[in-house]
């Protein structure tokens, strides 16, 4: 289209430089404000219960049902995907307009995404079975064991950025399912993930949490904020803003609170 533009510019103005850069300067921002105010957008997630979940087929979790009603408020139909994480990371870090949730916030990440704010709580743990006795006072005491994460979780990479190395201490796998299998299995001595999920797989297994789990260490400076919502850093600043308006005004209406009692 802006090509097409160009052609017809040449024609009517011959060598007016000054004409076809402002024409062109028109085209590039015209369209990022039409992509900005966009009816329908991707949406990407991942199998993170009870944040967000495929069940009947159809995604859901408290999270969902956060940007869902954030789409609603904002009047923007939104095209769900589940896949594994570190998929749906790369997408839409390469992807323009397209959002991900739910996704913790860190350092390394911080450059990466454009933030639109925060759609749950969050405390991450490093989980034991009941009977191992694993309890540690510092970080650096979980290293000689073994530690379940999920690929480009940010559990994962925060373990990464502490020293802990992929391969080594650290078991890597695409779904938190697998974790608390291997868990249980004695395959890992260690699971690093988010409370509630936690809970909610160990309840899923026919477990009973309080009686399998226990809490070895708490991971200060991780997820404390909450999980977000964020699109790819390619995306027009308009589009983030109207995102970030529509959660804002679902926290203040009370759809928020409503919400949260629901599920959590």
């Amino acid at each position: 289209m802006i090509a097409h533009l160009m052609r017809i510019a040449r024609l009517r103005h011959g060598s007016n430089a000054k004409f076809r850069r402002a024409l062109l300067l028109w085209a590039v921002f015209g369209f990022s404000s039409m992509a900005a105010t966009a009816d329908s957008i991707k949406i990407l997630t991942e199998e993170f219960p009870p944040y967000n979940f495929t069940e009947s087929g159809k995604i859901t979790g408290f999270s969902t049902e956060v940007v869902e009603a954030v789409l609603k408020e904002i009047k923007v139909q939104g095209d769900f995907q589940s896949m594994p994480w570190a998929r749906a990371y790369e997408l839409v870090q390469n992807t323009g307009s397209t959002l991900i949730y739910s996704i913790g916030r860190s350092k390394e990440r911080e450059r990466l995404f454009k933030w639109v704010g925060v759609i749950a709580p969050a405390d991450y743990y490093l989980f034991s079975l009941q009977g191992k006795n694993l309890k540690f006072d510092q970080l650096d005491q979980a290293k000689k064991y073994q530690i379940g994460t999920v690929n480009e979780d940010v559990g994962e990479q925060f373990l990464v950025s502490k020293g802990f190395i992929k391969g080594k201490n650290l078991q890597s796998s695409v779904k938190y399912s697998f974790n608390y299998e291997k868990l249980k299995l004695g395959r890992v001595d260690l699971w690093v993930i988010g409370e509630l999920t936690a809970y909610y797989l160990a309840r899923q297994a026919g477990d009973d949490p309080a009686k399998v789990l226990v809490k070895a260490h708490r991971i200060s400076g991780l997820g404390s904020d909450g999980y977000y919502m964020a699109f790819g850093i390619n995306t027009p600043d308009a589009l983030v803003e109207r995102f970030r308006v529509g959660l804002e005004t679902i926290k203040k209406n009370g759809t928020f609170d409503s919400l949260k009692r629901k599920w959590l």
